[in-house]
């Protein structure tokens, strides 16, 4: 190993930049007392386009900021194996995503406290308050959003008029209107909140980056390396006691004093767990690696939302299709310097409807609308046009992936397994919604301005062709959760405690999405930021520092 660098500097070293390291990484700091550093394999910045609201779907199908994995092959989709793009910069997926801000329901908090025995940890009255405190809503201030936290959230300041057929044609199918998705309930149709707000007259991103970090730039003790990629955790005598990366072609060590934090995203993360000896030993040896414990769960308990679309196109323009382009894109430029409105202040998918198509109270499924024909890079069958295209996401898949090493090789991508579609309740119910989804077509105001059904199209009507159809289509929404789950200790698969602490080591946490034992029902950012939140808060009781809390910070 190369030159050992900044050695015994920090009291924490958090593995990853993204959303849930960047809320812990100024909490420890900002509102604890401690000195951290973050080592983070993507940039320090994106491009500014990325700050526009809009800016993100310029880099949807391109590598400057995204990390894209191929999935194996998967029998059940015909044998495809569908990208699942995952962010490499400085903030995660909330320098690269959509920003919607969506945090999930009730019950979801309610059933990881039960299942970490009941005594409240992690429950929604728990997490709620870490949502409240984090974020600085535009529009709510009540028992279910706070106005003083760092993150911006705002609505889309413009609002296609294909979003509002949308929802008013949802309300026709008999869905009521819902104002507030993070309220009181979240089944019905309305407008997503989303991370962005004005400053200085312009609306912009407003990323873990900057909203958490940014303001800390000149506290000495908060340190960040990006562009250097965590190869190892370094583990002495059953202790994480730093980590190895590399920057710029040079090995590096860096030590800390308290512990190392684990916050890679999903895959990455329980890919670095395994090549530091800490996973399912017979898989670790496989690839020459020593174990330093036998972590049957790392890997395992892979979940992610994911969505199959019906596509139509409308008799007239409509949408948001070739506002990007030509003398529609410098009108739209124009418009968001001078007067900060039009297409440029809004990510574009600005509505959603949450429902069950059993009839059930508590929604299964997130029907977005998405005011163009779209779809992802690995699936060309539908060429962007004017229309609309909307997407069924499965919000609680009860199929399970994998994340397993490729090589002991730090620069190789992990092995992921999807398993989308693996159990066959996930295909019934994706199925059901695209009855949904076509019976929207067919409710005015929508009815009499679509032309063509494109996709499935109309002949395609039994379940047998409708599910040739998904698995030909379906595509990730961008969620991965689950991979290094958090349990109680009766449960032998999972890999850290109600605490966060990896079990069979000592001095290493957890703290991002790896951990959800259950999927959230909705938009993973929010509940990551949220986890980094309530992460900081369990590390510092453990380490008694000087002052803070979440409520006297």
């Amino acid at each position: 190993m190369g030159e050992e660098r900044l050695a015994e500097d920090f009291d924490f070293i958090i593995a990853g930049g993204g959303s849930a390291a960047c809320v812990a990484a100024m909490r420890l700091v900002r509102d604890f007392g401690f000195s951290v550093l973050i080592v983070e394999r993507g940039p320090r910045q994106t491009a500014r386009l990325m700050d526009f609201p809009a800016g993100y779907m310029k880099y949807l199908a391109r590598d400057d900021f995204l990390e894209m994995h191929h999935t194996v092959p998967q029998p059940q989709l015909g044998g495809r194996g569908p990208i699942v793009p995952v962010a490499r910069a400085l903030g995660g997926g909330s320098a690269a995503n959509a920003m919607v801000y969506m945090r999930g329901q009730k019950a979801d908090y309610d059933g990881w406290a039960a299942y970490l025995g009941g005594d409240g940890e992690w429950s929604y009255a728990d997490m709620l308050a870490h949502f409240k405190h984090i974020e600085a809503n535009t529009r709510f201030n009540n028992e279910y959003h706070g106005i003083s936290g760092n993150l911006r959230i705002s609505e889309p300041r413009h609002i296609s008029d294909t979003t509002e057929d949308f929802i008013l044609a949802a309300q026709g199918l008999g869905h009521p209107y819902n104002p507030d998705f993070n309220g009181a309930r979240q089944n019905g149709v309305g407008i997503m909140q989303h991370t962005f707000a004005t400053w200085g007259g312009r609306t912009a991103r407003s990323d873990a980056k900057k909203a958490f970090l940014d303001p800390l730039s000149n506290d000495k003790r908060l340190t960040i390396e990006t562009d250097a990629r965590v190869d190892r955790i370094l583990v002495e005598n059953g202790r994480a006691v730093g980590l190895t990366y590399k920057k710029n072609g040079e090995d590096r060590t860096v030590r800390c004093r308290r512990e190392v934090l684990i916050a890679a995203g999903t895959y990455n993360s329980a890919k670095l767990m395994m090549l530091s000896g800490l996973g399912p030993a017979d898989h670790l040896r496989e690839h020459g690696i020593d174990v330093h414990a036998d972590l049957k769960g790392a890997g395992a308990n892979l979940q992610d939302h994911h969505e199959v679309p019906v596509i139509a196109t409308t008799k007239a323009k409509s949408g948001y299709f070739g506002e990007d382009k030509g003398w529609p894109m410098i009108r739209n430029g124009l418009q968001y310097l001078l007067f900060n409105s039009g297409p440029v202040t809004t990510t574009g998918i600005e509505a959603c409807l949450f429902y069950d198509p059993d009839g059930g109270e508590r929604p299964t499924i997130q029907l977005y609308c998405a005011p163009i024909v779209y779809l992802d890079r690995d699936v060309s069958s539908a060429k962007p046009t004017y229309g609309v295209t909307f997407t069924s996401c499965l919000l609680r898949p009860k199929a399970r992936g994998t994340v397993r090493l490729r090589s002991s090789d730090p620069a190789a991508q992990p092995v992921i397994d999807c398993n989308f579609f693996g159990d066959p309740d996930d295909l019934r119910l994706t199925l059901a919604s695209l009855k949904t989804a076509r019976a929207l077509l067919e409710t005015e105001p929508f009815k009499s301005k679509i032309d063509v059904e494109l996709l499935p199209g109309r002949a395609i009507q039994d379940e047998g062709a409708l599910a040739t159809f998904a698995g030909q289509t379906v595509k990730t929404n961008y969620h991965p959760s689950g991979s290094l789950r958090m349990g109680p200790d009766t449960d032998p698969m999972a890999v850290v405690d109600a605490r966060l602490r990896v079990r069979g080591i000592d001095g290493l946490r957890v703290i991002d999405c790896s951990i959800i034992p259950f999927i959230p029902s909705g938009n993973t950012n929010a509940p990551a930021m949220a986890i980094g939140s309530k992460a900081a808060e369990l590390i510092a009781d453990d380490h008694q520092p000087a002052s803070g809390s979440l409520s006297r910070s």
